[in-house]
């Protein structure tokens, strides 16, 4: 008996080392080539989409209807500054590798927040008067439909958690 559990234990103690080393492998790389990109179309497409769910989210009344369209273009002009943004970034990040220059970097990135504010002032003029218009839960539903469907774009909409990130409390 004593010798086939020592049997056993020494083929454990050999095979041990063999069927546990995938648990400390290196995991496996993924192939190289093109990263995942959106085309125009896609991108159109998830804007309309992104229009038609905040427009369906606030229910609005015919009144406050009037005030919509002026609000859905300055959305989409916003997705066209963003996507024009991102691929002049892409283009200036090609160009500049290898090759990293702290004055230079911050010097875009305040030119590219000025350019955001400017932008983000005209955004809010244009939504006032929808925003004046709507009730206290529209309101609510506006930040958090802002919030959902442009989470990384959030703070730029007074997003964030809790009460006070940037509209009424709602309570309940």
């Amino acid at each position: 008996m004593k010798k086939h559990l020592l049997i056993a234990a020494a083929t454990a103690a050999l095979l041990l080392p063999v069927l546990s080393s995938g648990a400390y492998a290196e995991p496996p790389k993924p192939e190289a080539g093109p990263q995942w990109k959106l085309s125009d179309e896609d991108r159109a497409a998830l804007v309309d989409a992104k229009v038609a769910g905040l427009k369906a989210g606030l229910k609005l009344t015919p009144a406050q209807e009037k005030n919509w369209p002026a609000v859905e273009t300055a959305i989409r002009e916003q997705a066209k500054a963003s996507a024009a943004r991102w691929a002049e970034f892409s283009e200036k990040s090609k160009e500049h590798e290898g090759h990293h220059n702290l004055i230079e970097g911050l010097q875009h990135h305040a030119k590219a927040l000025e350019t955001r504010a400017v932008e983000l002032t005209k955004f809010a003029d244009v939504v006032k008067p929808l925003y004046d218009s709507l009730d206290e839960g529209q309101k609510y539903r506006l930040i958090v439909i802002l919030h959902v469907i442009g989470e990384h774009h959030a703070p730029h909409f007074g997003g964030g958690e809790g009460p006070g990130w940037g509209g009424p409390e709602h309570k309940g």
